[in-house]
């Protein structure tokens, strides 16, 4: 029985999420297994403002600091065990967080 695996990629740094992303379809392509995604989630972007002044006298001048958090997601439907194996062996960056859910 096909098992359905729904892998979840975030990161900062949206280079290194599109190359893990690549390698996952290259993967799936590779062994015929039947691939849905990525499909690109709307970007989170976390805001920090901070005065410029070191002291706080002054003008009330502020700077915003800006991270942005890229999420993906890719489908897959898994027949043989050993596909599985093998995403599981990629190497994926510090910068890139992986959630995977297995269901049947």
């Amino acid at each position: 029985m096909p098992q359905v695996v729904r892998i979840k990629l975030t990161s900062t740094d949206l280079d290194k999420l599109e190359a893990t992303c690549r390698e996952i379809k290259s993967i799936a392509q590779r062994t015929g297994v039947k691939i849905s995604g990525p499909v690109p989630l709307p970007i989170r972007r976390l805001v920090l403002p901070v005065r410029k002044s070191p002291c706080g006298e002054g003008t009330k001048t502020w700077r915003k600091w800006e991270l942005r958090i890229h999420r993906r997601i890719i489908d897959l439907t898994i027949n043989d065990p050993r596909v599985m194996r093998e995403i599981m062996r990629i190497q994926i960056p510090e910068e890139v967080a992986v959630e995977m859910r297995v269901s049947s």
